[in-house]
């Protein structure tokens, strides 16, 4: 353990720059929150917790060189936060057996490096399920594909081309983009000309906002559904009520969910930060929820070594503003909800059941 004037130092990877810096600032507060209320119940093994922040925004090469420096000198003792895929496949080779590593993120599932943990939503959770309420409730069976050209966008639509191909629907194209489009000018016309009656975002940030935006401009708001995994307030905010008609979402957090458990965080995040408080939402949530996971491993385990908290990984669960939550195989089962864009804010209309492709 890294133990500098009785802190415990955990390396924080969020965006601060490109399409997923429009969250970060969430992130880094849903994060501070979590410190604070370990610290206040005694720290980790007595040991204070206490964030180097990595700006997760930059190149996966450069945010894993970043993160294993700082694991090698020993200034940091774990590593949590919300960063794409493709940092995160940078990231855990370098620190595998080293230091726990809690990724925060829904992502495309299969995550099998050792002593990684995952907090976010997986496809069988969350996209299969809303494809599926959405055939059920809206018969939408025809869906096109528009997503950033990286792992999470391009392993969700394989996922969910084997979930239509089992259940009659059909993916009638595919489009991806760079990281940081701002143009859609094409890929409306490719959604127009497929024919599909919803569109699956798989786009982060503020390329779902451009996007999000051009939709409803080309006017194909009034005739093509879109459902996002990744839709969240702040791009709600930023896409402006004129662009969010016929928009679904999917998360285990909405600010707008009325549980007591949510409920609860939202009025202690909303005491702590006051009026200027970050947009919160499920992506910075998600860093809150790291922040405990990792908290609770290190505490169940009575120990920082990786194989230790991998032996007791199954036996951790803990109540937070998801309600209670469970960690099985390393991925933390917890309930997940769909949500319709109600002009700047989220109606959540059902709560999901799993469904496996």
């Amino acid at each position: 353990m890294r133990v500098v004037d009785d802190h415990f130092d955990v390396a924080l990877v969020i965006p601060l720059q490109g399409p997923a810096g429009i969250f970060g600032p969430s992130c880094e507060a849903c994060a501070e929150l979590a410190a604070e209320e370990v610290n206040r119940e005694g720290g980790v093994l007595g040991r204070q917790v206490r964030f180097v922040v990595v700006d997760g925004g930059r190149s996966p090469r450069r945010v894993a060189e970043t993160v294993d420096a700082l694991v090698t000198s020993g200034a940091v003792a774990a590593v949590t936060g919300w960063h794409i895929s493709a940092v995160r496949q940078a990231i855990a080779p370098r620190v595998t057996g080293r230091v726990p590593y809690v990724y925060t993120p829904l992502y495309e599932g299969g995550e099998r490096t050792p002593g990684v943990f995952l907090v976010g939503e997986t496809p069988s959770q969350q996209l299969l399920p809303s494809m599926r309420w959405m055939a059920t409730e809206l018969g939408v069976r025809r869906w096109c594909v528009v997503g950033d050209d990286y792992v999470w966008p391009r392993g969700s639509a394989a996922v969910a081309r084997r979930y239509a191909r089992a259940s009659g629907a059909e993916i009638c194209d595919e489009v991806f983009v760079r990281l940081g489009t701002e143009r859609y000018g094409e890929v409306l016309r490719r959604v127009e000309r497929s024919g599909a009656e919803a569109v699956l975002m798989l786009l982060v940030g503020d390329d779902a906002v451009q996007f999000n935006r051009a939709f409803a401009r080309a006017g194909l708001d009034q005739q093509v559904l879109r459902l996002s995994t990744l839709m969240e307030e702040n791009m709600l905010l930023a896409s402006g009520a004129d662009s969010t008609r016929g928009l679904f979402a999917s998360a285990g957090f909405f600010d707008s969910l009325a549980t007591s458990d949510s409920l609860d965080f939202i009025g202690r995040f909303s005491a702590r930060y006051g009026p200027e408080a970050p947009v919160l939402n499920s992506l910075g949530e998600s860093c809150y929820e790291g922040v405990r996971l990792l908290v609770q491993l290190v505490r169940r385990a009575g120990s920082l070594d990786v194989d230790r908290i991998c032996a007791v990984a199954d036996t951790v669960g803990y109540d937070g503003p998801r309600g209670a939550v469970q960690l099985r195989g390393r991925h933390l089962e917890q309930r997940v909800y769909l949500a319709r864009a109600d002009s700047m804010d989220f109606e959540v209309l059902d709560q999901l059941t799993p469904t496996r492709a």
